[in-house]
């Protein structure tokens, strides 16, 4: 297992950035496949993004071209830089960590992202 701990997350207004970062500490990083989900008040937790260890990136069909999520392995970390942020975006962001094959078994605490109109 490895623990994860998410940051970043706040109040912004329609059009806003902000970047979130994932902090992983336990088992190597490196070989873990990562990726980004949410939560909105009422509604499923839904798949964001999605970065394998080779650096092979997907994305939630409305984030691709406004969201971009890397990861430092060298940092044990994994960021999801979201531009242009509508109130739809609005939710609780969890990180989560999967073998690669695996379903996503670790998950962080979440960070609550409020997008204003």
């Amino acid at each position: 297992q490895v623990q994860l701990v998410e940051s970043g997350g706040g109040l912004v207004q329609a059009g806003d950035s902000l970047r979130l970062s994932c902090a992983a500490s336990g088992r190597t990083f490196s070989s873990y496949v990562m990726g980004w989900f949410r939560q909105a008040p009422g509604k499923e937790r839904e798949f964001v993004a999605q970065a394998d260890w080779s650096g092979s990136t997907y994305y939630k069909d409305s984030v691709r071209g406004r969201f971009t999520i890397s990861r430092d392995n060298a940092k044990n970390t994994v960021y999801l830089q979201m531009n242009s942020l509508k109130p739809e975006d609005t939710a609780v962001y969890y990180c989560a960590a999967a073998m690669s094959g695996k379903e996503y078994s670790s998950w962080g605490q979440g960070t609550q992202v409020t997008v204003s109109s």
